[in-house]
């Protein structure tokens, strides 16, 4: 199993801060296709990934007991 963190809108598209689900052997790019089709979160395009506070690349899998984290690009002054 893997937690899948939220952050920001994300977290407000998905409804959850966080979720627990089996994403193992799953490239990132399919773990985005399948949170974007099961919790309705739109804007995973731009968002960085981070696997264990690792930034990853849509082609890196995701292993048994990784903590991914969707975190979008965020502005300020």
């Amino acid at each position: 199993m893997n937690k899948v963190l939220f952050f920001a809108h994300l977290r407000d598209e998905a409804g959850a801060e966080s979720v627990m689900m089996d994403a193992a052997g799953k490239t990132v790019a399919e773990l985005k296709t399948l949170i974007a089709k099961k919790y309705g979160v739109t804007r995973l395009d731009t968002a960085m990934v981070a696997i264990n506070e690792e930034f990853a690349p849509d082609a890196d899998r995701i292993g048994d007991g990784d903590i991914i984290a969707f975190i979008p690009p965020v502005s300020g002054g």
